[in-house]
């Protein structure tokens, strides 16, 4: 397609939602259903536009960037800043898992406004974060990826802090009482932009150093990665900038113990603030440690892989535990994510093909998984007006097309074969027991994969846990003369893509492992050699 050879494609992909965005806030806020329509037609046609870029992808090339040659140019000439775009494969299945998400919550919230009824705003927050999202996956220069990465920052603390949830939140450590939204909110902020301080001084740093390499300063990620892996970045200053990295997108994975924010921000956050948070946002951090952490600084990420594993394990043991001590059902489902995030991680720090492969496809399973599950608590909570999952049991008697629906998402969310969570935990097991041989740890590593599986079992336990407690057993009392409604036409939309993704993966890996597997292959090469 000629759009996107000449650069019009991505570009369109990027910088549409926002303006529809701009188009929205010119529209009165009084015609609510031009506001919803206008948000929908920019979205679908961002979607559209993403699955033509997968169709038109040359899988054969999937290592090289493609589509970006029209769209390199200077940007802020001073510093040598470019816009500069493009796509490989390791990038297409997180743009094309962007702008689907962006399409179905947007569905979804037809029916679903949260309160206070703003839909104008909150579409208007909803199209900024699609701009931050596909903007991050599609940079190649680190001053436009800084932009995008912190762009979705802002509208994300005011989803929170305007929509979240009103019950008072007891903060005995400085004795406040304070809404549970701005608690969040104000939390999730601070941590974004106490790991973001750290980042940009990690830009900085590679900026300044790659003078003396290049013979003048560069923030183009393919520069600094050729530069990177020629080993021009050793010692004290690698580690630094490889730690000053690691804050930043630690933070935005979240890895424990820098985990803290993301249960508090789910259980405030309206519902699809904590799906475009769940499927989307947390992946912007992993995202960034495999196109940049890893490229630029090879060597420190192999001095760094054992530390990263102890931390991915510990993440994927503890977010376990602290799911089956959960009683409220979102808050169940955030500390799964710290969980499967670990997993994501401990592909990673196997620095291996079979390992990052392992956390693509993790990544795209849990943005699958992990929305339908946020989706559906939100409706369940929309109609019991509670998330206790004491008081929501015998779902299936209540709302049997729900229950299976929850019932299936629990299911994929475990790793059930056939099911997409399956190979992202699978393969990250295997990738542990043979690491990157130049990493010379791998007996921990085995370790690690004793501990992972271990965090298999405990993930069944609490995803078993939570069917029992809202699915089976009777309803309570406070039930018996409540009629309540089942999947609305709505949540069908928005829902079924899900259902449908999560099993064609699952059958069907190769729809991932097809563009991500060259590019892989590729980067890891280039990074380690051999």
């Amino acid at each position: 397609m000629e759009w996107f050879e000449n650069g019009w494609g991505l570009s369109l992909i990027v910088f549409l939602p926002v303006v529809g965005a701009a188009a929205i806030v010119a529209i009165p806020k009084a015609k609510e259903s031009l506001i919803k329509w206008t948000a929908l037609v920019f979205a679908l046609v961002t979607m559209v536009l993403a699955i033509a870029l997968a169709v038109q992808f040359d899988y054969g090339a999937a290592g090289t960037y493609q589509f970006g040659t029209a769209i390199d140019t200077t940007w802020i000439s001073a510093i040598n800043a470019h816009f500069h775009i493009a796509v490989d494969g390791i990038s297409l299945p997180m743009v094309v898992l962007a702008t689907v998400i962006t399409v179905l919550v947007i569905v979804y919230s037809w029916n679903h406004w949260p309160e206070p009824h703003n839909p104008k705003l909150l579409l208007v927050f909803v199209l900024l974060l699609a701009t931050g999202m596909t903007g991050t996956f599609l940079a190649l220069d680190l001053v436009l990826f800084f932009v995008f990465f912190e762009l979705v920052l802002l509208p994300m603390y005011f989803m929170i802090g305007i929509w979240g949830d009103r019950a008072i939140k007891d903060v005995p450590l400085v004795k406040w009482k304070i809404e549970m939204r701005l608690y969040a909110s104000l939390k999730f902020f601070i941590f974004t932009l106490f790991g973001s301080v750290f980042m940009l001084l990690g830009f900085l740093a590679l900026y300044f150093k790659s003078e003396e390499m290049l013979g003048y300063r560069s923030f183009s990620m393919i520069e600094l990665a050729d530069i990177g892996a020629a080993g021009a970045f050793t010692g004290t200053f690698a580690f630094l900038v490889f730690l000053g990295l690691f804050l930043g997108f630690a933070v935005k994975v979240p890895m424990w113990p820098l985990h803290t924010w993301l249960p508090d921000a789910h259980t405030a956050a309206p519902t699809i603030g904590s799906v475009i948070l769940a499927a989307v946002l947390l992946k912007l951090g992993t995202y960034a440690f495999i196109r940049i952490s890893i490229p630029i600084l090879p060597d420190q990420a192999i001095a760094w892989a054992p530390f990263i594993g102890v931390l991915a394990v510990i993440g994927i043991i503890y977010g376990s535990l602290a799911s089956l001590a959960q009683t409220d059902l979102k808050r169940l489902i955030a500390y799964s994510s710290v969980g499967h995030m670990g997993f994501v991680m401990l592909g990673i720090s196997t620095m291996t093909v079979v390992g990052i492969n392992a956390a693509i496809i993790g990544m795209v399973a849990h943005g699958l998984i992990t929305g339908l599950l946020f989706f559906i608590a939100g409706s369940m909570a929309h109609r019991y007006h509670t998330r206790d999952m004491s008081r929501l049991g015998g779902n299936m008697l209540l709302m049997p097309k729900m229950g299976v629906l929850l019932g299936f998402a629990a299911m994929a969310s475990l790793g059930l074969p056939s099911l997409a969570g399956f190979w992202g935990e699978f393969m990250a097991l295997m990738s542990a027991f043979d690491p990157l041989e130049a990493i010379g740890a791998t007996p921990l590593f085995r370790g690690f994969m004793v501990a992972g599986a271990i965090g298999t079992v405990l993930t069944a336990s609490y995803m078993l846990y939570m069917l029992r407690s809202v699915n089976f057993g009777e309803p309570s009392d406070e039930w018996e003369d409540h009629e309540f409604e089942d999947v609305d036409r709505f949540e069908w939309m928005a829902w079924a893509p899900l259902v449908i993704g999560i099993i064609a993966i699952g059958i069907y890996p190769k729809l991932v492992f097809g563009a991500t597997n060259d590019a892989v292959v590729g980067l890891v090469q280039k990074a380690f050699g051999g």
